[in-house]
């Protein structure tokens, strides 16, 4: 019976071992690639060791993104004790720029049919114009990187330094052909039966009939990447303008400041993801300034339409325009432009001008009325009717019923006042 009871023990640890190793995690990366993307991969990276899995699959489909968090991501997948597979998919997708980075640096490479990738040419993002000699630090350090990436993945690392210096892209059948990739899988269930047996890192892999455990995204970075984009950007700018401005001219309103300081806290997280230009910024700033001083000062609407101006051109040179995605389409400027404009016209504009007119309610208002005693009024005391309503009245100088009398100021709820003399 002990021998028996060992047999059904050691059956039962083998059958969990297998269970354990025949587990594929899973991760859809879309979009662009940004610190919510590498924090994202990072984590599933995590999760898939600590859920001893045999492989995490990072499905791809990006135009590219920002070389810090790809940066963090090739080091992420070349530490990862768990092997590392990037699907370049689905068909129509795309590996370009910062994705050709990832796809070579994962321990597995593959793609959908109709796939492309490459175009990894550096992009600087830190707005406007870079020199000649920047341009040619940045493309010698990055060839040299991809290059190291390919070697040590024993990939074509001549194809992987063109895709930098002359953005070369190629698509999912010439990168088999090109030993770019490892090979090419239809669909899902395809890819994983040609990882069935693959050795990665001295270890074989067990897929063929693996359960696919798919890791979603938190909370938190569902939100950072959905607002990780030029026009989001733009959004959350206007916010920002139209809650400190309308808190300015309205004080006390509330809203608009806390909904301006919390728009302002995202964009400057998102300023790391997707640096702004200093000059549309400073654009910005002189359009503010132009309607608010327009809105002080009889221009007849003169600066106004320099703010207009100054705004249309800020929001073109917010982002760099040379990447697709980061451009700001005038689909966007336009509307974004007329909104501000009406916005600083009719209600700052109408804000300002209300704090300069004079005071039309509250105790100011009753100075230097003229109205009728009701009752005799002297120092004891007297009634006169004002703007509808019954008021006590005192006087130095005794006033007789019915003559005019002046209110001189407000003590309280009476009234002191004076006999109209003209």
């Amino acid at each position: 019976m002990k021998r028996w009871a060992g047999f059904l023990v050691m059956a039962f640890l083998l059958a969990a071992a297998t269970a354990r190793a025949e587990t594929v995690c899973l991760i859809k990366v879309e979009g662009v690639i940004g610190p919510a993307t590498a924090s994202y991969i990072s984590r599933a990276v995590d999760e898939a060791a600590a859920q001893g899995a045999q492989c995490l699959i990072i499905q791809l489909d990006t135009p590219g993104g920002l070389l810090d968090p790809t940066k963090e991501i090739v080091q992420k997948f070349l530490a990862s004790t768990v092997p590392t597979v990037v699907y370049v998919a689905p068909q129509g997708a795309q590996a370009a720029s910062a994705g050709c980075f990832i796809t070579l640096a994962a321990d597995v490479a593959a793609m959908a049919p109709a796939t492309a990738i490459g175009a990894a040419h550096p992009v600087e993002m830190g707005g406007g114009e870079i020199d000649k000699t920047m341009t040619e630090k940045l493309e010698n350090f990055y060839s040299s990187y991809i290059e190291s990436i390919a070697i040590k993945r024993k990939r074509n690392a001549e194809w992987a330094k063109s895709s930098v210096r002359d953005s070369a892209s190629t698509t999912a059948e010439k990168a088999r052909q090109l030993k770019v990739i490892d090979f090419i899988a239809k669909d899902r269930e395809d890819l994983l039966k040609q990882l069935d047996g693959r050795e990665v890192n001295n270890q074989k892999l067990k897929t063929a009939s693996a359960t696919v455990v798919e890791i979603p995204l938190s909370l938190r970075e569902k939100v950072f990447q959905a607002i990780a984009h030029p026009q989001m950007m733009l959004v959350l700018t206007l916010i920002v303008m139209y809650g400190i401005i309308g808190e300015l001219t309205s004080p006390g309103a509330i809203l608009p400041g806390v909904a301006g300081v919390i728009a302002l806290v995202l964009l400057l997280y998102l300023a790391a993801a997707l640096p702004m230009n200093a000059a549309g910024l400073a654009l910005f700033g002189v359009a503010i300034a132009l309607f608010i001083i327009d809105a002080f000062t009889p221009t007849h609407g003169v600066l106004t339409a320099g703010g207009i101006v100054a705004f249309f051109l800020g929001a073109l040179m917010l982002f760099d325009r040379s990447d697709p995605y980061l451009r700001l389409s005038l689909a966007w400027v336009a509307p974004a432009t007329v909104v501000t404009a009406l916005f600083f016209i009719f209600v700052v504009g109408s804000g300002l001008r209300a704090q300069r007119m004079p005071v039309k309610a509250g105790s100011e208002t009753m100075r230097g009325k003229v109205v009728t005693a009701l009752t005799h009024i002297d120092g004891r005391g007297g009634k006169v009717f004002v703007e509808g309503e019954y008021w006590n009245a005192v006087s130095d100088v005794p006033a007789e019923q019915g003559q005019r009398v002046e209110i001189v100021e407000m003590q309280g709820l009476t009234l002191k006042v004076k006999p109209k003399t003209t």
